[in-house]
């Protein structure tokens, strides 16, 4: 639990730093309720120092404060959501849920609450199919330009597997390190935001109400619904994550699956330019092969990409053959001029 003088500097950085982002807020709704947040998370730090006196009202903004400030004139809040999470600030969900309509559409229970945004299965099936083209396009490209340079059958079977293996490890250590990142910072931002909710649940309650009141709700029906959903011990936790904090608590993800899934989505993706060879086509049967298998491919997952763009499946397949399709090309041409320079 921090100490008092700690609680009173976070809340004095709070009001400083809400009054910085109201400043370059351009929507008048959201600028007020930054304002309002400001007000109390003023009225929080002059609670703060009624219960210790010893406290000298002498704030000034620390270094990361100033340098968050320094961003915020040059970038809108809403693009900045992540930073201002980490400062700890609250009411960002209003940069991604909708205002409420005449019969709004501001949650009543906490099963409600973000609600709308779960999609695991979804996401994970994006991210598979994404790391499948990150695995054909690299290897592939890697494969055509050893090949142009005029490696032989066993140099481009050892290189396509070792292309496949380093991609793969890569990618899988590159997702753990992101997702365990991300998972420490949700983790952190929940635990300060419990510690606060038993320490004053009516503030927190009544900044509820407020980012509420932001997205349309009146002021006072919006304190009932706070009051509401904070009611509950089980669920009040989870609704100031989503809703204060803009967190989702169901994306703390395992960071060991993700990396797994990582490793297999590139490794399957890797591995298709390399099919040839494994099989033991003779050259150059083997490298029209495995041009062809890429391109067919480069087709499939730019068809399965149109799923999650809505574009045209089959505009989606000739853009991945395109944009895949040239960088094979380039790299054959880097390979060739090597091979001319080194031979």
């Amino acid at each position: 639990m921090p100490g008092t003088a700690d609680s009173w500097y976070h809340e004095k950085e709070s009001a400083w730093l809400y009054g910085v982002v109201a400043a370059a807020e351009p929507d008048p709704v959201k600028r007020d309720l930054f304002l309002k947040l400001a007000a109390a998370a003023g009225e929080q730090a002059a609670c703060w120092r009624r219960t210790d006196p010893t406290i000298r009202d002498d704030y000034s903004p620390g270094t990361r404060a100033r340098v968050v400030a320094g961003l915020l004139r040059f970038i809108q809040p809403r693009h900045l959501r992540p930073v201002l999470a980490a400062m700890k600030l609250r009411g960002l969900s209003v940069y991604t849920a909708p205002r409420a309509p005449a019969s709004h559409d501001i949650p009543t229970s906490a099963s409600e609450v973000g609600g709308r945004h779960k999609s695991p299965a979804g996401n994970s099936l994006r991210a598979a199919v994404f790391g499948a083209s990150d695995g054909l396009v690299s290897n592939a490209a890697l494969v055509m330009g050893i090949a142009a340079a005029g490696a032989s059958q066993e140099t481009l079977l050892i290189t396509g597997l070792a292309g496949l293996l380093a991609g793969a490890l890569s990618m899988a250590a590159g997702e753990y390190v992101s997702v365990r990142s991300q998972r420490e910072f949700y983790e952190y931002q929940i635990a300060l935001e419990r510690e606060e909710l038993a320490e004053y649940p009516d503030a927190e309650a009544e900044e509820l109400a407020l980012i509420y009141n932001a997205r349309g709700l009146d002021l006072e029906e919006a304190r009932h619904v706070s009051r509401t959903l904070l009611a509950n011990p089980e669920h009040a936790l989870e609704v100031l994550a989503r809703e204060e904090l803009g967190l989702n608590p169901d994306d703390l993800g395992s960071p060991s699956q993700a990396a797994i899934a990582s490793f297999f989505s590139f490794a399957v993706g890797a591995a298709l330019p390399v099919l040839p060879f494994v099989l033991g086509m003779s050259a150059p049967r083997s490298i029209y092969a495995s041009a062809l298998v890429t391109v067919c491919s480069l087709f499939a997952v730019g068809v399965g990409m149109s799923l999650f763009t809505g574009h045209s499946a089959i505009k989606g397949g000739l853009r991945q053959m395109l944009i895949g399709g040239g960088a094979g090309v380039a790299a054959w041409a880097v390979g060739k001029l090597l091979g001319a320079s080194l031979s």
